[in-house]
């Protein structure tokens, strides 16, 4: 086994807690002193730790990742949402430039960034793996414990696996049995993926003690969207019906969908809509932000009289926003939204007068993107230029979804380093989601009517009224709270029932993957959705040459089918994996 490509934890013992450390990269080379072996772990205790671990590596944040705590982030706000067009890197030109090359499509194995992302998820696959091993040990544990242990250790690891996938495709396959970890990346993995959220689906409970574990029904909605990504559209529209039907939160909380700004805020999270999430927790005692959203440390607004300490980037582009627009029956404009563009403050000064885009929009738009002279949350109206860093290279628009309330921030943001955390959690899987996936598999199983029915269930919701943006009572004190009066023209509605169905299933997927790309904007999905419908070159190299109109970030900016649909397989980690001169991993097309 090479170091660097190694996926082992070292427990040691304090105040009689395993606590998971990081390997030094001379960690082979000489025992450890206080390593715990499986003969101490081999209990309710120890494996209790262990499992604990795994979850603790969801956030991808530690010294195991080998990089800033922003390379790994959970959300994938670099990998998923930047490189799908939903945003800009943003800040400014010489601020973390690998993001733009990986936002540009111009970056090579040798980004440092990939390799950090690798080692995060290897190290919750290693962790995973280690739950699995030392539980067949346990002699103390009742049946039923351990196939909720196994369970959720399985659920874990295809989680990360998922990850792994989707982000190289072909990558080596580690698991608890697994001695020579220096392995191949010649198989495809999905088997193993599906495989292991099966028996995860199997073994886990309805409900758990712990609000953020995974549960039956979390385990059911993976393997349904892993069915999805493989194309087994019947598997995936037949799993998803019953999970909508019958499934529950791991609190008990029969799914439903929620208004939906209370999936982003940290007083309403574990709703109703939660299938599963990374738990995310402010001011825990550590003097560090690492267990509060550290990996989106960066994206919040900054410049002058901004309330936050740092940093500007993952700004929403134009087009997203342009996607927001509705038409006079609250509909969107799927084929030519660019063409009825929303009005921004580009170039305009904070100071200067703006008049406000009066058209009508989709009421989700204002929860997603902070733009000019509409609330941002609590804290003001948001200013525009002078809470940017460079409009010019970034856009004039900052994130939202991510943005903890001012009234709250005591209990919910944590101030303890250079640069905001919270405790929003970050939504791996929530029920519109879901709702989305499963509308995806019943259209091309040939269920047209159903896929219409789950797709305006989201409509509908995002029509309640009681869930929009609301203009401030007064202005200069936002804290008073919101009026009755909408923040802008807000026209949305479901499309007429059977009207979709009737056009055929092209159209009908073609509603659906726009509802994906408004409802879950900013969430870290677009770039693999793009990537799995086979619609990534055509919408990203259109975005390209829309966007770059706008700002000068993507300049260059160009995806190569057949190349860019997966990211080069880290060079540091084909160097490892060295054997007799020839290395072991493989590069992905096009990056030799």
């Amino acid at each position: 086994m090479k170091k660097g490509f190694r996926y082992i934890i070292v427990l040691c013992l304090t105040a009689s807690l395993p606590v998971f450390q990081a390997c030094k990269d001379d960690f082979l080379d000489k025992p450890v002193q206080g390593a715990l072996g499986d003969e101490v772990l081999s209990n309710q205790k120890g494996v209790d730790g262990l499992l604990t671990g795994a979850y603790a590596a969801l956030d991808g944040q530690g010294d195991f990742n080998g990089g800033s705590g922003w390379e790994a982030p959970p959300d994938n706000w670099v990998y998923g949402s930047i490189p799908g067009g939903d945003a800009h890197k943003g800040s400014d030109g010489g601020d973390q430039t690998p993001i733009n090359a990986i936002a540009t499509f111009a970056s090579g194995a040798d980004n440092g960034f990939f390799n950090t992302k690798w080692r995060a998820l290897y190290e919750g696959v290693s962790r995973a793996n280690a739950v699995l091993k030392v539980l067949k040990l346990a002699t103390d544990l009742p049946e039923a414990n351990k196939a909720n242990i196994e369970g959720q250790a399985l659920f874990l690891r295809a989680h990360y696996y998922f990850e792994l996938k989707k982000m190289w495709n072909m990558v080596p396959w580690i698991d608890e049995n697994t001695t020579d970890f220096n392995q191949p990346n010649d198989k495809d993995i999905w088997p193993m993926i599906e495989a292991d959220f099966k028996a995860a689906y199997e073994k886990l409970p309805a409900t758990q003690t712990l609000v953020g574990r995974a549960n039956k029904w979390a385990a059911g909605a993976y393997l349904a969207k892993t069915y999805l990504y493989q194309r087994k559209h019947a598997e995936a529209a037949a799993l998803f019906a019953t999970v909508i039907s019958s499934g529950v939160t791991s609190n008990g909380l029969k799914y439903d969908l929620v208004s939906f700004k209370d999936n982003f805020d940290a007083a309403t999270k574990n709703n109703a809509e939660s299938v599963f999430a990374i738990q995310m927790v402010a001011n825990d005692g550590t003097l560090d932000i690492t267990n509060a959203n550290m990996g989106g440390m960066l994206n919040f607004p900054y410049g002058t009289g901004a309330p936050f300490a740092c940093c500007g980037f993952f700004q929403p582009s134009q087009m997203l926003v342009n996607s927001y627009r509705t038409d006079a029956n609250g509909l969107p404009y799927v084929d030519d939204f660019n063409s009825h563009a929303v009005k921004n403050d580009l170039g305009v000064a904070s100071s200067a007068t703006f008049a406000a885009d009066a058209g009508p929009l989709d009421p989700r738009l204002d929860w997603t993107v902070g733009r000019r002279d509409v609330p941002y949350h609590d804290w003001g109206l948001f200013p525009g230029m002078n809470w940017v860093r460079d409009q010019r290279y970034g856009g004039p628009y900052a994130p939202k979804k991510n943005i903890h309330r001012q009234k709250t921030q005591d209990l919910y943001a944590d101030l303890s380093s250079w640069a905001p955390g919270n405790a929003i959690n970050v939504l791996v899987i929530r029920f519109a989601d879901v709702l989305l996936m499963a509308a995806e598999a019943e259209a091309n199983a040939g269920s047209l009517a159903k896929a219409e029915e789950y797709l305006n269930r989201v409509r509908t919701r995002a029509a309640d009224k009681t869930g929009w943006l609301y203009k401030y009572i007064d202005n200069k004190n936002p804290l008073a709270g919101f009026s009755t009066t909408p923040a802008a023209n807000y026209v949305i509605k479901p499309y007429p029932t059977g009207s979709l169905a009737a056009k055929g299933k092209d159209n009908v997927l073609k509603a659906i993957y726009f509802e994906r790309s408004i409802e879950l904007a900013m969430e870290g999905h677009r770039f693999f959705d793009l990537v799995r419908w086979g619609t990534a070159e055509k919408t990203l190299n259109s975005f390209f040459g829309y966007e770059s109109k706008v700002t000068t970030d993507l300049a260059g900016g160009k995806f190569t089918s057949g190349k860019n649909n997966y990211f080069p397989i880290p060079q540091y980690q084909i160097d490892m994996s060295v054997v007799n001169g020839a290395a072991m991993l493989k590069q992905n097309p096009g990056y030799n």
